[in-house]
C-alpha cells in the first residue's frame, strides 16, 4: 500500500511538473481546452490543467523568410521567363495562423505565384527588368492583403532572380556591349576635339606671345636708336656752340669742311664733288707741304 501511494504522488508530481511551461521570448503558445481554442500564452512562466488543456501549437513571432523556386512566367510580349521570390513576414496573430488555414506556407507559395504571374503579364521584357521595385511593392501590398486574414504581414517581397531565355540574354549582351562601343567612341571623339582645342589655343597663345616679344623688341630697338640719335644730335650742337664761341677764322671753317669731306670719303664713296673754297684750301695746303720737303 505505501508502494502504491508513493508512485501516485511520484505521478502527480511529474504531472503538475509537465503541466509548468515557461514562454520564451518571441513565442507564443496556443493554448486547448478539450479539443477548442482556450488561449494564447505570451512570454513567461504558465500553469495548465492537466489533461484538460493542451498546447496546440508553439509558434515563431519573428520575422521569418520563405524563399520560393523560380516559377515560369509570360510578359505581355510573350517572352518566358523564370522568376524566383523572397517573401518576409511575420506571424501578427497565433490564434489566425493557427485556425485560419492548412499549411499557411505552401498557400503563401501559391498566392506569390499566381500573383507574380498576373503583374507580369502586364509588363513588357524591358519594362520587367527595370522596374522591379514596382514590382516588389505590388507584390507585398497584395499578399499583406490576402494573408491578413491568417494572422500573417507580409513585410517585404524582393524578386531574387530574374531569367530570360538564353536567345535574349545573348541579344542583350550584344545589345549593351554595342552601346558600351558607342559610348567609348563619343569619349574617344569628345577628347580628341578638346585635344584639339587645346593645342589650337596653345597655339594661338604661343603666336600672341611672339608677337609681344617682337613687338617689344622693335620698341625697344627703335627707343634706343632714337636716343642715339639724340645724343649724336645733342653732341653736334654742343660742338657747334663750342665753335661758335670759339670764333673760329674762315680758315679753319674751310679746314674742318675739308676734313668731313674726307672722313665721308673714307672708302665709302666713289665721286666726291669738293666746292672751290675748298679746293683752293687744298692746293694751299699742298703748296705749304711741298715747301717745307725742299727746306
Amino acid at each position: 500500500m505505501g508502494y502504491f501511494v508513493l508512485a501516485l504522488l511520484i505521478i502527480i508530481l511529474f504531472v503538475l511538473i509537465r503541466s509548468i511551461r515557461i514562454v520564451q521570448q518571441a513565442k507564443a503558445y496556443v493554448i486547448e481546452r478539450l479539443g477548442a481554442y482556450e488561449k494564447t500564452w505570451d512570454v513567461g512562466l504558465h500553469v495548465k490543467v492537466p489533461f484538460i488543456e493542451r498546447v496546440a501549437k508553439v509558434i515563431s513571432l519573428k520575422e521569418q523568410v520563405a524563399d520560393f523556386p523560380p516559377q515560369p512566367v509570360i510578359t505581355k510580349d510573350n517572352v518566358t521567363m523564370q522568376i524566383d521570390t523572397v517573401v518576409y513576414f511575420q506571424i501578427t496573430d497565433p490564434k489566425l495562423y493557427t485556425y485560419g488555414i492548412e499549411q499557411p506556407m505552401v498557400a503563401i507559395e501559391n498566392l506569390s505565384a499566381t500573383t507574380l504571374r498576373n503583374i507580369i503579364g502586364d509588363l513588357e521584357l524591358d519594362q520587367c527588368l527595370t522596374s522591379r521595385d514596382v514590382i516588389n511593392s505590388r507584390m507585398r501590398s497584395i499578399l499583406d492583403e490576402a494573408t491578413d486574414p491568417w494572422g500573417i504581414k507580409v513585410n517585404r517581397v524582393e524578386l531574387k532572380n530574374i531569367l530570360p531565355p538564353k536567345e535574349i540574354q545573348n541579344a542583350m549582351e550584344k545589345q549593351m556591349k554595342a552601346e558600351r562601343e558607342r559610348r567609348e567612341a563619343i569619349l574617344r571623339a569628345e577628347g580628341e576635339k578638346r585635344a584639339a582645342i587645346l593645342e589650337a589655343e596653345g597655339e594661338k597663345e604661343s603666336a600672341i606671345l611672339r608677337a609681344d616679344a617682337k613687338k617689344q623688341q622693335q620698341i625697344l630697338e627703335a627707343e634706343g636708336e632714337a636716343e642715339a640719335i639724340l645724343k649724336v644730335q645733342s653732341a653736334t650742337a654742343e660742338g657747334i656752340r663750342l665753335i661758335n664761341e670759339a670764333c673760329p677764322t674762315d680758315a679753319v671753317i674751310k679746314i674742318k669742311a675739308l676734313e668731313a669731306f674726307q672722313a665721308a670719303a673714307d672708302g665709302k664713296a666713289t665721286k666726291i664733288i669738293i666746292p672751290s673754297e675748298i679746293q683752293g684750301l687744298a692746293g694751299l695746303a699742298s703748296g705749304i707741304v711741298e715747301a717745307a720737303k725742299k727746306d
